[in-house]
């Protein structure tokens, strides 16, 4: 009995281990970060870090943080995307192993 209790602590010790890395994109854990640019808080600046990982992941982990931003800020999911991580929204910058992407919430 004790050591079913011991393994089953194990397991939800690396479970939670897991789900601290945050959501995987494509098979990869990225780093994100957004901050506003300017004075505008709708205004942002998302930052994906280990691009090389893989450059869909790192583009899906950079929406997801803008979509993320926005909703918590203004309580919406619509961008309209400056620099977005989608082709159509312009050629993507990647520098440093790190993804830039910009754009705004769309406030009504």
């Amino acid at each position: 009995m004790r050591l079913i209790l011991v393994l089953a602590a194990a397991v939800a010790v690396a479970g939670c281990n897991q789900r601290d890395k945050g959501i995987a994109f494509d098979g990869h854990y990225y780093r994100t970060s957004a901050k506003k640019v300017g004075d505008d808080r709708s205004v942002f600046q998302i930052e994906v870090r280990q691009v090389s990982q893989s450059l869909d992941g790192a583009r899906a982990a950079g929406r997801h943080a803008a979509v993320k931003y926005c909703i918590e800020n203004f309580g919406t999911s619509n961008i309209v995307w400056t620099s977005g991580p989608d082709p159509e929204n312009g050629a993507l910058t990647v520098s440093n192993d790190r993804l830039i992407l910009q754009g705004k919430c769309n406030v009504l």
